[in-house]
C-alpha cells in the first residue's frame, strides 16, 4: 500500500512508488544479509561500516554472483578469493550503452 496526498498523474505516482521500493529492496538486502539493523555504531564509525558493506555488496556483484548469500558463503572463510576479487578490474563500459 501506497498513501499520499502529492497530486501528479498516474505516470509519475508509479515512478514515485518504484523508485520507493527499489531503495526499499537495496535497504532489504543489506539488513537480511548484512544485519545493517542490528549494529549499533556512532558518528565516523557508522559511515565507515556501511561504505564497507557497500564495497563488499559491490564486490560480490563484480565478481558475478547473482546471490549475495551465496556470494557471501562461498568467499567468507576465503582469504584468497577476497583479495582477488579486491584486485578485480571492472568490465569497460560498452560505448554504445554511454548516456
Amino acid at each position: 500500500m501506497f498513501l499520499t496526498s502529492l497530486r501528479t498523474t498516474p505516470e509519475a505516482l508509479l515512478r514515485l512508488v518504484r523508485d520507493r521500493w527499489s531503495i526499499e529492496g537495496w535497504h532489504w538486502i543489506r539488513d537480511t544479509q548484512l544485519h545493517e539493523d542490528a549494529h549499533r555504531y556512532r558518528g565516523n564509525g557508522a559511515g565507515a561500516m556501511a561504505t564497507l558493506r557497500t564495497a563488499a555488496l559491490n564486490l560480490l556483484r563484480l565478481a558475478g554472483f547473482r546471490s549475495i548469500r551465496s556470494g557471501l558463503q562461498t568467499v567468507m572463510h576465503d582469504i584468497k578469493a577476497l583479495l582477488v576479487m579486491a584486485r578485480r578490474q571492472p568490465e569497460p563500459a560498452d560505448p554504445a550503452l554511454r548516456l
